[in-house]
């Protein structure tokens, strides 16, 4: 059983749960220290293709799921599972996300689809089935229902070297507003979190000291900084802030001005 905490009685759905340095495991494990009941899952097959994807997990104190978010038809079936194993759920963390790197002078239409499926058409199918199946509260009880999704910071700076990636995680941000709205019709609170550079593994050497540096406090921000925020808005505390788009970058300068 999950600690009890002001997430005790919620279920939690956490999806792209991979490695510790990952912001997923860490999120996951957060609502489970806060009480939720957690159904967590990834796809190992996507991290196998990432060299800093290979890092292990800890032994989690839930079940990790494995569930191929490319494939349309598994958004729903996993909003199902979810409901089979708990009766209901009411909390949806989506931070799985398909990552590349080509330029624009080398994308391939093949990557674009992919990064399409993965990052913006899963998101949109779970929050579809999730509307479907979410029991709203009384009117005078909080909503309890929270959607969260993740960009990439694109909409500050440009990312030449990730075309997939930008175009998708623009999607993402642009359709917060929207589906947030949608949602709201039935006490589902979404908003959509760029955590800027966060120190998950992906950099090393000079690189990862150089953008350091561009941090005022002069360190990266961690998948323990962007769980704070996630913790303060799927509990009741956070119910206020809807439909939007936060840059918790720590203060990172993107354009590296003196």
């Amino acid at each position: 059983m999950p600690p009890t905490g002001p997430l005790t009685g919620r279920i939690a759905l956490v999806t792209g749960v991979s490695r510790d340095l990952g912001i997923a495991a860490t999120v996951a494990r957060r609502l489970h220290e806060r009480g939720a009941a957690v159904y967590a899952t990834g796809w190992p097959t996507h991290d196998r293709e990432r060299p800093w994807d290979t890092q292990p997990l800890s032994p989690l104190p839930f079940t990790l799921h494995q569930h191929d978010l490319e494939q349309a038809e598994t958004n729903h079936a996993l909003i199902d599972e979810v409901i089979d194993a708990h009766g209901r759920f009411d909390i949806v963390v989506a931070a799985h996300a398909r990552s590349s790197f080509q330029p624009l002078s080398e994308v391939e239409a093949t990557e674009l689809d992919r990064g399409w499926a993965v990052n913006v058409r899963s998101i949109v199918l779970l929050a579809q089935r999730f509307a479907q199946v979410h029991e709203p509260p009384p009117p005078a009880e909080p909503p309890s229902g929270r959607m969260i999704w993740f960009t990439s910071g694109q909409h500050i700076a440009p990312m030449d070297t990730e075309i997939a990636n930008a175009v998708s995680k623009g999607a993402l941000h642009q359709m917060t507003a929207t589906i947030n709205h949608s949602l709201s019709k039935l006490r589902i609170v979404a908003n959509c979190i760029n955590p800027g550079p966060v120190d998950t593994g992906y950099v090393t050497g000079d690189e990862h000291e150089v953008v350091q540096q561009r941090f005022p406090d002069r360190r990266w921000g961690t998948s323990e900084d962007v769980g704070n925020l996630v913790e303060f808005l799927v509990t009741d505390s956070g119910g206020w802030i809807r439909g939007q788009v936060i840059n918790a970058e720590g203060g990172f300068d993107r354009f590296n001005q003196p």
